[in-house]
């Protein structure tokens, strides 16, 4: 097959075409996939023998709840990661961002060596992936860039590690594996996978690793492989299940707005995103220290205890009062709680406001999903909380943060023909604010595919 980079183009074309990919949205689809195609090239005299397109993704509601087994709301955006690759022999993934000229390289077989940044994404993949299907042939050259702002809350670490994955799955075609038949069945299986790639966790019958450090779960990686265009689906989690899609109205546009304040989530705000997510293992530790040592093994999750019966909240909240928990005050785990529950509980009622082109509807459960995260959740700077009042004032009918929290964007709903008036005016409000944070800024989108392979 010609892999060349007038063949990439070509085929990139009718690839995101079919795949649902707005047209306005495809040149500069291909451009970046063309882009790693003579960088593949240039580093390593052939042509790259794979490639796809790797969305990012909004989380419309469900901040912090997948891990807990909840649900979220998610959108594909048409920005992303575009990759190829090449086979290699020597057991070595060499990977290279084309767009900030940085490198890395790791051997499938070292546990050892450490990493950092975007680099220690890869070589947790392939580290990984190496141990669940042993023997398997990984060693792959890799080529990629984005058009996604770092750390923004668009999920740029969990495309890289879509990314990075797609390309080893099909170098060591792992899908033609029993340990792969045996626990992986479609794309939403592979969403759960590579959530627990990313925060070190068994996969069914495939052992965990260290992971990168945090402690999530499979919401982006859910996203970036499930999505539809023009849609928004939601989505439960621990096991993954698709709760049901709706179509966005076509005259409706989100705008996101960046905060230009990094959520580095596997950086500096480290602690406090893990913070969040031990919180709801606590308050399972306190269910099954309240259920007493013959409870048998339990639920797994906080969604899990809530689903039990009617009576489920009332009896977690009672026992919050009555044990201690080593690592948490009996105000953060009520806190903690109470957050799940809400935010949790709009996922449903928003999937619904999508179908019946509800916009007040939208309007109360994004401000509701806001306050909490602000009041409950902890998760907001002011920057944020700013952004999302901002588009309230700019004339936008719903708006909300979304990602990790502490820094990152803010989604907004408006009108189409209104869209680009307000990403300028509420950007340039915002900046006029925060003067400090001059790389803010916005843009107006429409939901498009998940991963495409070229």
């Amino acid at each position: 097959m010609d892999t060349g980079p007038l063949s990439l183009m070509r085929r990139a074309e009718d690839a995101l075409g079919a795949a649902g990919c707005e047209a306005s949205e495809v040149p500069g689809r291909v451009a970046l996939l063309e882009q790693c195609a003579r960088d593949f090239e240039q580093r390593h005299h052939r042509p790259p023998t794979w490639a796809w397109w790797v969305p990012g993704r909004i989380e419309v509601f469900g901040k912090h709840t997948d891990y807990a087994g909840g649900r979220s709301l998610v959108a594909a955006v048409p920005r992303g990661f575009a990759v190829v690759a090449g086979p290699r022999d020597d057991g070595v993934v060499a990977a290279n961002d084309v767009r900030w000229a940085a490198s890395m390289d790791v051997r499938v077989t070292d546990q050892d060596r450490r990493y950092h940044g975007w680099a220690n994404y890869v070589a947790v993949v392939a580290r990984r992936l190496a141990r669940n299907f042993p023997g398997a042939v990984l060693g792959a050259d890799i080529s990629f860039a984005s058009d996604l702002p770092r750390a923004a809350g668009l999920s740029s670490s969990s495309a890289l590690v879509v990314a990075i994955s797609l390309a080893l799955c099909r170098r060591g075609r792992l899908d033609e594996r029993a340990e792969w038949g045996a626990t992986i069945g479609d794309r939403l299986d592979l969403g759960g996978y590579l959530g627990a790639v990313e925060n070190g966790l068994t996969f069914r019958g495939l052992a965990g690793t260290s992971g990168v450090g945090t402690f999530g779960g499979s919401e982006d990686h859910t996203a970036i492989l499930n999505s539809e265009p023009g849609a928004v689906g939601a989505f439960s989690y621990v096991p993954t299940r698709l709760e049901g899609r709706a179509p966005m109205p076509s005259d409706w546009r989100f705008v996101i707005a960046t905060s230009g304040v990094e959520a580095a989530k596997a950086g500096a705000a480290l602690g406090r995103y893990n913070r969040a997510s031990l919180g709801t293992r606590a308050l399972v530790d306190v269910w099954q220290q309240e259920a007493g040592p013959h409870a048998g093994g339990g639920p797994g999750t906080l969604a899990e205890i809530l689903a039990r019966d009617a009576g489920a909240e009332d009896r977690l909240r009672g026992a919050i009062g009555r044990q201690r928990h080593v690592e948490f005050s009996a105000g953060d785990l009520a806190r903690r709680l109470a957050h799940f529950v809400g935010e949790n509980g709009r996922v449903l009622p928003a999937l619904d406001a999508f179908r019946s082109a509800d916009r007040d509807a939208l309007g109360r459960l994004s401000a509701a999903s806001q306050a909490d995260a602000e009041t409950l959740l902890g998760n907001q700077i002011p920057e944020t909380s700013a952004l999302a009042a901002l588009a309230f004032d700019c004339g936008a009918f719903a708006a909300s943060s979304f990602g990790a929290g502490f820094g990152g964007s803010v989604w907004a709903l408006v009108n189409a023909a209104a869209a680009p008036e307000l990403c300028v005016r509420w950007v340039a409000e915002y900046k006029r604010r925060f003067p400090a944070h001059s790389t803010a800024n916005g843009q107006v989108l429409r939901p498009g595919p998940a991963a495409v392979e070229i």
